[in-house]
């Protein structure tokens, strides 16, 4: 079964006005998060074969966090095809991407990360729902699992979530 994990990216820095919304870096908290949500993803042993990110700096700086505490080869496809997307169209690039990936990784942008995995999940499922359904915040993480054959066959509310996972809630 493809399981999916959906990142947001983490806490980005505002503080240069004028500053292309694409070019924008993640501030200290956020790479703070960064690494604290890379320390969870090894530790939990969640090791995707393919990471989809969006070519916006700050979902490549939560990329380059994860990369040294993953420890295995996948491939790392950055695209500007999820920056500024709506949720169906993640749906759809998952199908059209997800190739033959058991895992999946997504590091992308709210609001169609959050609509994403509520459009996936199936409502009241897994470890932290009602979180999730409330909020999907900044360095966040959803682990959700498809009862899919392939990414191709991959259907809204059929997914399990897994895990719902703050950065805010992890150890330092």
């Amino acid at each position: 079964m493809p399981r999916l994990l959906l990142l947001r990216h983490a806490k980005s820095d505002w503080s240069t006005p004028g500053l292309h919304d694409h070019d924008r870096p993640l501030n200290a908290r956020g790479e703070d998060a960064a690494r604290r949500m890379a320390r969870w993803i090894a530790e939990e042993g969640l090791k995707p074969d393919l990471i989809l990110c969006s070519t916006a700096l700050r979902t490549r700086m939560t990329l380059a966090a994860l990369l040294p505490v993953l420890g295995h080869e996948m491939e790392i496809r950055l695209t500007r095809r999820i920056y500024g997307t709506s949720e169906s169209d993640y749906i759809s690039f998952l199908r059209d991407e997800g190739g033959e990936a058991e895992t999946l990784m997504l590091i992308a942008h709210n609001p169609a990360t959050h609509d994403t995995a509520c459009e996936l999940a199936i409502p009241g499922s897994g470890i932290g729902w009602a979180a999730l359904e409330t909020k999907f915040p900044t360095g966040a993480l959803a682990v959700l699992e498809s009862p899919a054959a392939s990414w191709s066959g991959l259907l809204p509310l059929s997914c399990t979530l897994q895990h719902f996972i703050q950065p805010r809630l992890l150890p330092e």
